[in-house]
């Protein structure tokens, strides 16, 4: 979950919503890469995830990274939530969740080395608490009594509302886990491209990194949990999204919806305020009950950007929002797979030729069955498997012609970050796969077997 946003003064026209948008756009020379990975922590010796406090405890973890690799704090009403350097920034999920929000970079190498640079500093503090961190889209064995709820004052607030407007809110919170990544655009034209062609494959992604086929120690039926889990949180924010595909798709459009969803909150003087199903537009106004006569600021509009969750989001820049949590060497492969297709404009044509004639009815199909069967789904004659294909071999494609060098030019480009995709498309087994085969073979049904195989 995002951290509160800061700066921009009283918004006093209309216009400024979807300028704020509009400011993110940037020359291709200036696009950059954001991956963020979320992951579970648990005591090794009870197998019971994380709480805040103790020596095994998520507060330790912060301060063991803070003192040891000169992490800064972040606080909320004294309490340590969060951390940043350099650019990248370490916060918590509602259940625990340790999120690594990565810097701005300009290749996948870099992307991946700041990812490996981040588990082994995790890995070094977990090992001294006595604590394991595994990469997955699902708590698999942990109840919602088990999973503590984290000091932050927005997830108060939310951890009592989503019980009103959906059926699975409170299990996204506490028990889900994603990688996602951040990527610009170069004109509103180019967003509206990005986004069209994010949200039609996002199912694919889902497929292909789908990892959670568990939920409170058995099958769950889903390939991808965490997506049936976003299906039931709140249809006001979250989903596919049809207008982006209609005539007329722009920033202001874009504004549009996101005034339409409910507010969570107002962050005022280091408080979130309780602002629940309130509407921005009546801020705008003058007229929110939770502060009557106070306009809002564009860091308000910021946060509540934030509080829309669709499966592709726009701040000032874009997010992919469809994957599993996996383990290390899938981090790496979700930038590289999204870089490739959307980094390249030849890429992105080939993408958007293969999506742009499909109705809302199928996008939306693709994305139920890509929660349910992942990388065997199929929806009106489109195998899941096939799109897969397609679309990694045109994200190889794209990374090839972006011809970014790592190790010191050693290596050429970034397409064998898509190796462990290009296992999925050759074999058709998916993480979930691989998982169920374990749990319904060697494992004989325990598992606890999980954690020790799969933890990072």
């Amino acid at each position: 979950m995002s951290i509160p946003q800061s700066g921009g003064g009283t918004i006093e026209h209309h216009d400024q919503l979807a300028q704020y948008l509009s400011d993110g756009c940037k020359p291709k020379s200036d696009w950059r890469i954001g991956t963020e990975h979320e992951k579970f922590g648990y005591d090794t010796a009870k197998l019971l995830p994380l709480p805040y406090e103790g020596a095994c405890g998520i507060k330790t973890m912060l301060e063991g990274l803070r003192d040891a690799f000169g992490w800064s704090p972040v606080e909320e009403a004294g309490r340590i939530i969060g951390l940043e350097k350099d650019g990248a920034n370490i916060s918590l999920e509602p259940g625990g969740q340790l999120e690594l929000s990565g810097a701005p970079l300009e290749t996948i190498h870099e992307t991946c080395d700041e990812v490996n640079e981040h588990l082994k500093e995790v890995q070094h503090i977990a090992d001294k608490m006595g604590a394991g961190f595994i990469g997955l889209g699902a708590a698999p064995v942990w109840t919602h009594e088990q999973m503590p709820l984290m000091p932050k004052g927005r997830y108060k607030l939310m951890d009592a509302y989503m019980g009103t407007v959906g059926t699975h809110g409170t299990q996204m919170m506490r028990r889900t886990c994603t990688v996602q990544v951040n990527l610009d655009f170069a004109s509103e034209a180019d967003m509206v491209q990005k986004f069209r062609v994010g949200l039609a494959l996002q199912p694919v992604a889902t497929a292909l990194f789908a990892n959670s086929p568990f939920f409170e120690g058995k099958e769950n039926g889903h390939k991808s949990w965490r997506s049936r889990v976003w299906r039931g949180l709140d249809n006001a924010r979250t989903g596919m999204l049809p207008f982006v595909f209609e005539d007329g798709m722009g920033f202001e459009r874009y504004v549009q919806y996101a005034l339409d969803v409910p507010m969570y909150f107002v962050y005022r003087d280091g408080k979130y305020l309780d602002a629940l199903g309130m509407s921005f537009r009546d801020f705008l106004k003058g007229e929110l009950a939770a502060l009557p006569g106070e306009k809002p600021t564009l860091s308000d509009w910021a946060d509540h950007l934030t509080t829309c969750f669709p499966e592709v989001r726009i701040k000032k820049f874009m997010e992919m929002r469809g994957a599993d949590g996996g383990p290390w060497r899938r981090i790496c492969a979700l930038p590289a797979y999204w870089v490739g297709l959307m980094y390249d404009q030849g890429a992105l044509d080939a993408a958007w030729d293969l999506c742009k004639n499909w109705d809302a009815e199928t996008r939306e199909a693709l994305r139920v069955a890509a929660s349910v069967d992942g990388i065997g789904a199929e929806v009106n004659g489109i195998k899941m498997i096939d799109l897969a294909r397609e679309t990694v071999a045109i994200s190889k494609a794209g990374l090839a012609a972006r011809g970014r060098s790592g190790a010191g030019g050693m290596v050429p480009d970034e397409t064998h970050f898509l190796n462990a995709l290009e296992e999925v498309v050759a074999t058709g087994h998916s993480p979930a796969c691989e998982l169920l085969g374990k749990y319904r073979g060697e494992w004989d049904g325990d598992l606890s077997r999980i954690y020790s195989e799969y933890s990072y």
